[in-house]
């Protein structure tokens, strides 16, 4: 028995160790703008909302990665701009171990899932302040947009 079990520490470490490590997470840049205040406060608030998620990685050192989320929010009233909030929240990734089609799925969901939680704190506070409801975005399932971006990149192109 005791053979068996260095066998498996031989075949494990042989095996590349995988580590994932969160660094820093930080805001990289901030933006807000109230076009139309203060007369767009006496408007009754319906605003039509709306998001847009991206993200992008950049590598630092050979086991260092940046990886930027950025969130921007626009809230429309009656066709104009009530106000606009961009978030780039950006964490430094030690990934070591974690290559090709694994890496790209890791930046992808993972460090975005790891990330948000910040940026939508971040904007929520920075919409308060700007004298504007809370604003509290709903939960974001990145391995769903990985997946369908997966799914968009591959499909072939027709023209139309």
């Amino acid at each position: 028995m005791a053979e068996s079990e260095v066998g498996n520490q031989e075949q494990q470490g042989d095996a590349p160790q995988q580590q994932f490590v969160t660094q820093r997470i930080y805001v990289k840049d901030l933006s807000f703008e109230s076009p139309q205040a203060p007369d767009g406060f006496k408007k009754t608030w319906k605003p039509a909302m709306s998001v847009d998620l991206n993200t992008k990685s950049n590598k630092i050192d050979d086991n260092n990665i940046e990886v930027v989320l950025t969130v921007t929010i626009t809230a429309k009233q009656d066709e104009e701009t009530a106000f606009l909030v961009e978030v780039q929240q950006a964490g430094i990734f030690f990934i070591k171990g974690i290559e090709g089609a694994d890496l790209h799925r890791l930046l992808g969901t993972v460090c975005p899932s790891i990330l948000f939680p910040y940026a939508r704190e971040c904007i929520d506070n920075v919409v308060v302040k700007g004298s504007f409801p809370a604003l509290m975005m709903a939960p974001v399932n990145f391995d769903a947009l990985y997946e369908q971006a997966v799914h968009e990149n591959n499909e072939p192109q027709t023209a139309h």
